[in-house]
């Protein structure tokens, strides 16, 4: 690998002054990213401005074999930005202009480092929005989006990222341009845009991302259902989707997450309930009505102990307010928490519930649970303090075990939080040998020096050989130079 001084001189005469980034302590602000338990210090941080700038990044690092990590708004929560101490982060926030607003094709066009809220912002006076919409999407951006498949409390009815994605611009290891997708709803031939996304940074660098936009549709209502128990609740659940009702969203939290938003910001939930439910509904104001009668039919016949549906526009955004403000409400707990991203079918839900309260005891650590119930997706929110280095690994030794469960019970790691460095040593547990090499033969064809963002999702470092035979790196992949063979 080159010298430092080589690397710096290099990327300065190819990116402006301000955006080449070596001091030690301004790189500390790159220095992890929603995964705080985790931290690295990059070894060069740049800032491209447009595509041109990355291509001249990339085309820099992979002359002179040094690693890259991209960066979005540093909001993900499994380590997927976490920095290499020999590599080069780039981060894209500069990149922030939506290019095109296309009504006519129902579609956006922007640049990776807009926020997930920006494109709704965009057209909702012309009646449409973007639908998904994750808790961070005030500053979470739409290359991290595509990075991580993100989903959000509308993903039930809506879908991830993947379902409303139309097209990349891609940027390989080498500085080659790619266009993947397009504003039509279909590509021929080998569906790359589907292996892009969530493909988190380990195959290029998205440097512009066109979306697909919905039409507002003309009414929702949300429910705000109050439970004795999360069985009742679980229960509910799986009565709404088993009756045909496909909900726009569908939230649950238990008593811990609702005590803990009620100190926050007040939304009004039952004080008194040991899980609440969010269930909205949305379409033609005749079929909205009809579907929240069922839904409240539903509820009480499952033991409902309160029942509110929203009277207007502002009841709707408290009761959603509530639920997206439960990651930072946790602060009124304790100063700091460990979110977990596992998925387990929907008829599981009380038996995992359950044994996340006994790990919750095991481990001696609180664990508030905030979930989209309609998929499955839970986020278990291990509350620990940072400060204590025992209680950190209680806290990570937990969130293994939660997450073990959630594969035990027939789920998967991840639903949109993607496996970064957080769940990279438990790949090995729930995926065999031979779909491990399959997904590593796969990145060697995209980045066959593996030089983007190592020591992410493998839990062994390979390096790729001609023919597509690999070889075990052993040791830190975080920290491992990376050598040019």
């Amino acid at each position: 690998m080159a010298e430092t001084s080589e690397l710096v001189a290099r990327l300065r005469q190819a990116l402006p002054a301000h955006a080449v980034i070596d001091d030690p302590v301004a790189r500390r602000a790159w220095d992890t990213d929603g995964l705080t338990m985790h931290r690295a210090l990059p070894l060069v941080v740049t800032l491209p401005g447009s595509t041109a700038e990355v291509v001249a990044v990339m085309r820099i690092c992979h002359e002179l074999g040094v690693p890259i990590v991209p960066r979005g708004a540093g909001t993900g929560l499994s380590g997927g930005a976490l920095p290499h101490e020999q590599g080069v982060t780039v981060a894209l926030s500069r990149m922030n202009r939506i290019l095109e607003v296309d009504l006519d094709n129902r579609c956006v066009v922007a640049q990776p480092g807009v926020t997930n809220l920006s494109v709704t912002e965009a057209v909702a006076a012309q009646g449409y929005y973007y639908a998904p919409d994750p808790s961070s999407q005030v500053v979470c951006s739409l290359g991290g989006n595509v990075a991580e498949n993100s989903g959000g409390v509308h993903c039930l009815k809506y879908g991830l990222t993947t379902h409303n994605l139309l097209g990349v611009q891609l940027v390989t290891v080498d500085g080659e341009v790619l266009r993947l997708g397009g504003k039509h709803l279909d590509a021929a031939g080998y569906d790359l845009l589907g292996i892009v996304t969530g493909s988190e940074g380990l195959l290029g660098i998205v440097t512009e991302v066109t979306v697909r936009i919905l039409k507002t549709p003309a009414v929702a209502r949300a429910l705000l259902l109050g439970f004795a128990s999360e069985e009742d609740a679980g229960a509910c659940v799986a009565e709404v989707i088993g009756a045909g009702i496909v909900p726009a969203g569908m939230e649950m939290m238990d008593r811990l997450a609702i005590q803990a938003v009620e100190a926050f910001c007040a939304p009004g939930y039952p004080a008194d309930a040991a899980a609440v439910l969010i269930v909205e509904l949305d379409g033609p104001q005749v079929e909205v009505d009809e579907l929240v009668a069922q839904v409240q039919a539903i509820a009480e016949g499952c033991g409902a102990t309160s029942a509110r549906a929203s009277a207007d526009e502002a009841e709707r955004h408290r009761f959603w307010q509530g639920r997206k403000a439960a990651f930072p409400a946790m602060s009124r707990i304790q100063p700091d928490y460990y979110c977990m991203d596992g998925t387990i079918p929907r008829h599981q839900l009380p038996a995992v519930l359950e044994r996340i309260r006994s790990l919750s005891a095991e481990h001696g650590l609180q664990v508030a649970n905030v979930f989209h119930a309609g998929d499955g997706n839970l986020h278990p929110l291990v509350l620990y303090d940072a400060q204590d280095p025992a209680q950190i690994e209680r806290a990570e030794a937990l969130g293994a075990d939660i997450l073990r469960a959630c594969v035990a019970a027939g789920g998967v790691l991840s639903g949109e939080h993607g496996i970064g460095v957080e769940k990279r040593a438990l790949m090995s547990e729930v995926m065999g040998e031979t779909d491990l090499r399959v997904m590593q033969r796969l990145k060697c064809a995209f980045d066959p020096e593996g030089l983007l963002n190592p020591g992410k999702v493998f839990p062994t470092l390979h390096r790729c050989a001609e023919g597509g035979r690999m070889h075990v790196h052993h040791g830190d992949p975080r920290h491992a130079s990376i050598p040019r063979f």
